[in-house]
């Protein structure tokens, strides 16, 4: 059996102020538009946690620390070529991280505009595809993996 597979790891940061703010970002990517936490792809050789770290820093600006590992979300790209030249299936990991120590001068980038915006308004944006999923790990204590099976309705999607 055959243990290696392709695979596109990535991270999120859900990065918060203390009073009651969480950081977004309107994604301006057409393959995953809407409001979404910032990140983004873990380079060859690079650890997840500096991954992060650096995308942050890309995307906002800003200088995170003491990152806490909250969870993954993962998912299988589809097999149609017209989307994934090749038509392989990759397996898709992103690491979510939640931190409050950050510093810098807020910034948008070429990924899309980063805003504050009060948590309890979070779900009145209109959000990325499968956002609240991750949300929904981030913020729990119980819950670490959101696994989607590809299915198009919500029984394709298994949390852990």
């Amino acid at each position: 059996m055959n243990r290696i597979e392709p695979c596109i790891l990535m991270n999120m940061v859900m990065i918060y102020d203390g009073e009651g703010n969480v950081l977004v970002q309107n994604r301006l990517n057409p393959n995953w538009p809407g409001i979404c936490f910032p990140g983004g792809h873990v380079e060859p050789e690079e650890s997840f946690v500096l991954s992060a770290i650096r995308e942050i820093k890309e995307e906002t600006g800003l200088d995170i620390t003491d990152l806490e590992l909250c969870g993954i979300r993962q998912w299988r790209t589809p097999t149609d070529p017209a989307v994934f030249p090749g038509g392989k299936p990759t397996r898709c990991i992103v690491l979510l991280y939640k931190t409050c120590h950050f510093s810098g001068e807020l910034r948008s980038s070429e990924e899309g505009e980063v805003f504050w915006i009060k948590r309890e308004e979070l779900f009145q944006q209109k959000l990325a595809s499968n956002f609240s999923y991750i949300v929904e790990i981030m913020e729990s204590d119980h819950l670490s993996e959101n696994y989607s099976t590809g299915s198009s309705d919500r029984s394709g999607y298994m949390q852990y």
